[in-house]
């Protein structure tokens, strides 16, 4: 018995070319924010911070285990920030969490003006990081507080 799904060679081509499909539309959705980042006059570490951060939840995250395009991803914060996260990115830390998560809040305000993502999306997200903040913190710290004892 077989433990993993396995795909043909044209279901495997027919989901590459949705994964690309996917990222060139992150891409375009992730310059138009940069773009309304850049009329805020942020200052272009702080833009490209907010970037690289969406980019890698988008394309990293959102692309791994299904096809989610980045303005339906909001809801995925807490198992982003509260796991995916804190496994996969060597720079996670309790301030690289809280950066992440003012690049969510900026990215889906400006996604819920523009008209991308529904009101309650955001709010569901906002909420998320309201009950889970402290958790996520928590389970970054104690991550990276393990792996010192087995390095």
């Amino acid at each position: 018995m077989k433990n993993k799904i396995e795909m043909t060679d044209k279901e495997f081509k027919d989901w590459e070319m949705q994964v690309e499909k996917t990222k060139k539309h992150n891409e375009d959705l992730l310059l138009e924010f940069k773009k309304h980042l850049e009329n805020k006059s942020l200052k272009p570490k702080t833009i490209n911070g907010h970037i690289d951060n969406m980019r890698f939840f988008a394309n990293y995250y959102l692309l791994r285990y299904d096809i989610i395009p980045i303005e339906k991803g909001s809801i995925e914060i807490g198992s982003y920030l509260g796991d995916f996260f804190i496994r996969k990115a060597c720079w996670a830390s309790k301030y690289t969490i809280q950066e992440n998560i003012a690049s969510f809040k900026k990215l889906y305000t400006f996604f819920c003006q523009k008209g991308y993502t529904s009101i309650v999306d955001l709010e569901e997200m906002k909420e998320i990081i309201k009950e889970e903040k402290s958790d996520w913190i928590y389970e970054v710290e104690e991550y990276y507080h393990d792996a010192e004892f087995i390095l």
